[in-house]
């Protein structure tokens, strides 16, 4: 009887045990899975607005474009943009991506040996995260992409979307008003597909709008050819009427333009980018990189990144605008185009600038001149300040062939006179490091000066000059005559400083104390200091480039100039150097820092040395600092502790107030790293250049 209530009583908890836990076991909680993408695979690609993906290897070699530094924009890379934020290195591994609202500005920077660009303005961002979710956080196990594709190709191109005029219609009488096109994308997971189905928008209608006045020069050119494109002008100053020495002597303008094809204003063209104006915010796929082409040497003592703007206005006339593209091609040959020497690029301008080869589209002379013979007329005004504007924001690219170890040059080639004001884009070029040349040629009279929308535009184009940045032409057909001076100034690097600013100008030696009583914590200290001043810096080989020496009894060169050519490299050696601990031989580590660092400095470069002790010099300190400020070295002293007052005003160049500090302790030194750089700036732009 027992054993048959013990047998049912085990039964029951059984079936008990069974009801709590149907599989018998715990439940597993999901898991997550990671899906892979490949290197060039965008942010905006995809549709979800957080996500998780593993990056491949190496992607850091693919050299995908990034855009922005911490905040991405959404067409940039996602894997590149995880290695230039730190998230994960060039070996790969699992990101999390999160979109967020687009940015007004994205401001591009080296990290971690990936080289983010600069971008203005985009619709969508994204940050990236280590790829380790939440607890309780299922991230999507396929990732679901939207292709978006243009609406219109160039007029003449099939499927080109055109309106043609009849033949009394004039110039003055086109504005396209084109509503967007409809694009709808529909998307399923698996497998993954995307169908995007497009409904072209209906014609452009035409209205009647004021023209702008050019000048026309040529007899028979005065009317573009038929099938030309006419985009819609902005309001603009008029340009005057032609002037009785031309050829023709016509004062003709254009009126009938038989068969003239009107673009709409957003219709997508070959090689458009997100700065142009009429650009469609839909994310575009970026313009094929050039095929690799065999390289030539080219002269190497002209090393130098070079772009051409070519004015493409109606103002200029068929016929010289032929002569312009013969004055091209025999500066291509005259030059001497090669991997090894310069690399020359042409962007036309108009209404809008439009890039016509990049500077690693063609690697020899020959091919450069064959390229300019294709280039065909665009027309329009001559919007200089508008082309300025779009060399500084993205020609001067890695995407574009942009070297970094060349000088940035742009020649701007104008006839008359500019349609809108060069002031203001002309100084950001050049405080981007891009030395700006002005070719003008058969500039305005007395009697059209008046016309003129901004008086002296090259003086204010080019810096401070003795006339070597510009170059007046009195006619085209004199325009041959330019071609060598041009070149032989193009090609004389140690003049191309007019473009340098106070961050981007120096050979900056740092001499640093590493004696015994520093002690290894406050050495750590001083090499947090160095860091945060050099990181104010532009870093390049063409830019400011760092030097460090450290001394005791002895001195040893931690590493020269030029010896780290990107700011991440840089800051991580500063990291790097070792406490040595010994005596204090101030005077002698200043001597062994000129001969070691400065004799080695470049011509263009200036020359600043920042001396930084704790206590007072075993030797003599007056003779080698005398020395170097003949040299044209700008010295700084930095005493802390027991630094002695009257050795840091000896090493300090004139006045001492502006170049000699001394702080109490070594926390302290972080508050002078705004001084230095501020008096750096302020003596840079008081001084006159070229």
């Amino acid at each position: 009887m027992i054993r048959s209530i013990t047998v049912i009583f085990c039964a029951f908890l059984l079936s008990w045990a069974c009801w709590a836990k149907p599989n018998g076991s715990k439940s597993k909680k999901p898991k997550q899975v990671v899906p892979d993408i490949e290197c060039d695979v965008r942010a905006g690609k995809v549709t979800v607005p957080e996500f998780i993906a593993r990056c491949p290897a190496r992607c850091k070699e693919t050299k995908q474009q990034v855009y922005g530094t911490g905040i991405y924009a959404s067409i940039s890379s996602i894997c590149n943009a995880a290695i230039h934020s730190g998230v994960i290195t060039n070996a790969g591994g699992k990101v999390i991506v999160r979109k967020m609202a687009g940015q007004n500005i994205y401001k591009g920077s080296n990290s971690n040996g990936v080289r983010s660009l600069s971008l203005p303005k985009w619709r969508e961002s994204f940050v990236v995260s280590v790829g380790k979710p939440k607890k309780g956080v299922i991230y999507p196990s396929t990732l679901d992409y939207v292709t978006s594709r243009p609406t219109y190709v160039k007029t003449g191109q099939k499927d080109a979307k055109s309106t043609t005029l009849p033949p009394t219609t004039t110039a003055s009488e086109v504005i396209a008003t084109t509503p967007e096109p409809t694009t709808t994308t529909t998307t399923t997971t698996a497998p993954t597909t995307t169908t995007t189905t497009t409904t072209p928008p209906p014609p452009p209608t035409t209205t009647k709008a004021r023209a702008a006045v050019h000048k026309v020069r040529d007899a028979g050119v005065h009317r573009p050819e038929a099938g030309s494109v006419i985009r819609r002008q902005p309001s603009s100053p008029a340009r005057p009427a032609p002037r009785s020495s031309d050829l023709d002597g016509s004062h003709k303008m254009p009126l009938d333009l038989p068969e003239a094809k009107v673009e709409p204003p957003n219709a997508w063209r070959p090689g458009a980018t997100p700065y142009e104006s009429g650009f469609s915010m839909r994310e575009q796929e970026p313009p094929p990189r050039a095929p690799e082409l065999p390289a030539s040497q080219g002269d190497p003592n002209c090393k130098v990144d070079l772009a051409f703007l070519m004015d493409g206005s109606w103002s200029i006339g068929k016929r010289r605008f032929k002569i312009q593209k013969d004055f091209l091609a025999e500066v291509a040959q005259v030059i001497n185009v090669g991997m090894a020497g310069p690399m020359m690029g042409i962007i036309q301008y108009g209404d809008e600038p439009v890039t016509e080869f990049s500077l690693r589209t063609y690697s020899s002379s020959r091919d450069v001149k064959a390229a300019v013979d294709k280039i065909v007329q665009k027309g329009g005004l001559s919007n200089v300040g508008k082309a300025l504007s779009y060399i500084n924001k993205q020609y001067f690219s890695d995407a574009n062939g942009n070297r970094g170890g060349a000088p940035n040059v742009a020649v701007v080639l104008v006839d008359g006179w500019p349609t809108d004001k060069v002031e203001e884009a002309s100084r950001l070029a050049r405080e981007s490091g891009i030395n700006i040349f002005f070719v003008t040629i058969e500039g305005a009279d007395e009697n059209e000066k008046q016309n003129l929308v901004e008086a002296n535009f090259v003086e204010k184009a080019v810096c401070r000059t003795n006339g070597f940045f510009s170059l007046p032409v009195n006619s085209w057909f004199a325009l041959r005559k330019a071609v060598q001076p041009l070149v032989k100034r193009v090609c004389d690097t140690d003049r191309l400083v007019c473009s340098k600013t106070c961050l981007n100008a120096n050979d900056i030696a740092f001499v640093i104390d590493g004696s015994s009583s520093v002690g290894t914590g406050n050495f750590r200290t001083v090499l947090q200091f160095v860091a945060n001043v050099t990181r104010e810096f532009e870093i390049s080989d063409t830019d400011t480039r760092v030097g460090a020496v450290q001394y005791t009894y002895e001195q040893r060169l931690e590493f020269a100039f030029g010896q780290y050519n990107n700011k991440a490299e840089l800051l991580n050696a500063i990291k790097r150097i070792n406490y040595w601990s010994g005596g204090t031989s101030t005077g002698a580590a200043i001597t062994f820092a000129a001969d070691q660092l400065f004799s080695k400095s470049k011509p263009n470069k200036r020359k600043i040395m920042i001396v930084i002790t704790d206590g007072r010099s075993y030797d003599d300190v007056r003779a080698p600092a005398l020395a170097v400020h003949r040299q044209g070295v700008i010295a700084y002293s930095i005493g802390i502790a027991w630094a002695a007052q009257d050795e840091l005003e000896y090493i300090a160049t004139d006045p001492d107030k502006e170049h000699s500090f001394f702080v109490d302790e070594f926390d302290n030194l972080y508050k002078y790293v705004s001084k230095i750089i501020h008096n750096i700036c302020q003596e840079f732009n008081s001084q006159p250049r070229n």
